[in-house]
């Protein structure tokens, strides 16, 4: 009867969402897209493009995304040990050049470049590291000479086809913690991230080879499993703390595979039969991480349509909802899937974002991957573009800050039929603004800035004291109010700034009100 009732409210709501002429936004939420670079998924479109060639897809990208409504992109810059940004410890990447080790022709640096061009867009750039693969393929024959597996063999396994660093040697583990940290320090990261490979996915009949690092380090560990989980524990505990002590506003978050543990092996887990699991099998204790405090946020991967037999996912949105423990949940939404088999419906998507959003510990979404978006599938990017109507802001993360800048100051509203209304204000040379938000209210009485919908703009912050922005959308021969915020690196609002209303003239331009 209860589970009856559950589904009963839930066709309700979709009901009442699909038939409602506007989807009403959320002001905050996370909004972003994986950007996977690992065997050429989504960018660059195939190794050894020149790099004229990888700069015009990453914008095109990013310029697709923007208008799909995202407001950060999570991009792969070290898929098997080898990097994205030239590093003093590991190759360049094969998919990169197309050799591993060979320089971007002619030179530049994809970290800064991609960095720079999301910030220009105001997205947010989550730097995503795969911290323990090392080789998609059994051959090491293409292998840099400079790679880690050549120079330490010792600390690498050979599991199925695959090669990975062993989670279980303190100096492959301290190797990797240093080269992460060398990218947290020399570039403008908003984000760490890791996806959901830690140990790897188990290989029927086939153990992972950690025999040797376990007799060897194991210390009063008397099970493996138990050791396993703490090898990723310490990992991420260390990689927490260094990141925070280097950059206090770098956030840190982790995308794992989305079934925790299964409630059979387990009261706390949730009702699935999910074959694998974090802790059990990948031996990722992600709810401990998040009841300590390592990471700031978690985005499990829920790549099942709802109503799925053994991993609903509406069942384990509310189970990760119930487990938040005070960080951010963003959920991984399977974008990949989207008309495939039990995907055939086009509004399967857009259904799991409205169940999303009635839960209070849901702060977004992470679409995997770029190019199932962009490919439109079912017109789901189209979807996806109706259903993200208005901006949206980062949601804030009060336990990092939770002091907003000082309101900026509206100094003119000028402008023409031709140029539009032009919006200048000044802020403070001291304020710590990372960007601002213009508001603009219908009629001449002003509004509130809690409404996304009011949003026009999202303007980074230049360099000099006099910011502006041209509202080329306003309709002449209409009254409209102007209001402008400034924003943190980090998402914290001001206050509004004083409210200006003006008059679209035909033929006079501006008039202030």
């Amino acid at each position: 009867m209860q589970k009856c009732f559950f589904w009963l409210a839930l066709v309700s709501i979709f009901f009442i969402n699909h038939t409602s002429s506007a989807q009403k936004s959320r002001k905050r939420e996370l909004r972003a897209t994986w950007i996977a670079s690992v065997v050429n998924i989504d960018w660059p479109s195939r190794s050894g493009l020149s790099s004229y060639q990888q700069k015009q897809e990453f914008v095109r990208i990013l310029d697709e995304h923007k208008e799909n409504g995202m407001n950060a992109v999570i991009v792969q810059v070290r898929p098997v040990a080898d990097a994205f940004y030239p590093s003093e410890a590991e190759p360049w990447s094969e998919y990169l050049t197309g050799e591993q080790g060979a320089i971007p022709t002619p030179y530049y640096n994809p970290l800064a470049f991609m960095i720079e061009e999301a910030h220009k867009r105001n997205l947010e750039f989550h730097a995503w590291f795969n911290p323990y693969r090392a080789s998609m393929k059994d051959s090491l024959d293409h292998i840099s000479p400079e790679h880690p597996i050549k120079q330490h063999p010792e600390w690498f396994v050979k599991y199925g086809p695959k090669w990975y660093y062993n989670p279980g040697e303190p100096e492959a583990r301290e190797f990797v913690l240093d080269e992460i940290m060398r990218v947290v320090k020399h570039y403008d990261l908003d984000a760490v991230h890791f996806d959901d490979y830690f140990y790897p996915y188990k290989i029927a009949g086939e153990d992972f080879p950690d025999e040797d690092a376990y007799q060897a380090y194991c210390g009063t560990f008397t099970n493996k499993e138990d050791w396993r989980r703490y090898n990723v524990d310490y990992f991420v505990q260390q990689l927490s703390f260094r990141i925070k002590k280097e950059k206090p506003f770098v956030k840190f978050g982790i995308s794992p595979f989305g079934v925790w543990r299964n409630q059979d092996k387990d009261p706390d887990g949730s009702a699935t039969r999910a074959g694998q699991t974090n802790y059990d099998d990948l031996y990722a204790d992600v709810l401990k991480w998040m009841r300590e405090g390592w990471i700031d946020y978690v985005a499990p991967q829920l790549y099942w349509h709802i109503g799925h037999p053994a991993a609903d996912y509406a069942t384990l949105v509310d189970w990760w909802n119930k487990h938040s423990y005070g960080k951010h949940v963003y959920i991984g939404q399977g974008a990949y899937r989207v008309g495939k088999k039990n995907w055939e419906d086009p509004n399967q998507l857009i259904d799991q974002l409205m169940l999303n959003e009635t839960y209070s510990n849901v702060h977004g979404s992470m679409f995997f991957s770029s190019k199932s978006l962009t490919a439109n599938p079912l017109g789901v990017r189209d979807s996806l573009r109706n259903y993200y109507q208005d901006e949206a802001l980062v949601p804030m993360m009060k336990w990092i800050d939770n002091k907003p800048p000082q309101s900026p100051r509206i100094t003119a509203v000028e402008g023409s039929k031709k140029d539009g209304v032009i919006v200048k204000w000044e802020d403070s040379e001291t304020n710590d603004s990372n960007y601002y938000v213009v508001y603009r209210f219908e009629g001449d009485k002003g509004g509130n800035t809690e409404n996304a919908g009011e949003m026009v703009a999202k303007i980074r912050r230049s360099p000099y004291p006099q910011q502006q922005f041209t509202d080329k959308e306003a309709e002449v021969g209409k009254k409209y109010s102007y209001a402008i915020t400034a924003v943190d690196r980090l998402h914290c609002e001001s206050k509004s700034s004083n409210q200006i209303a003006v008059k679209h003239r035909r033929w006079f331009g501006i008039k202030v009100l």
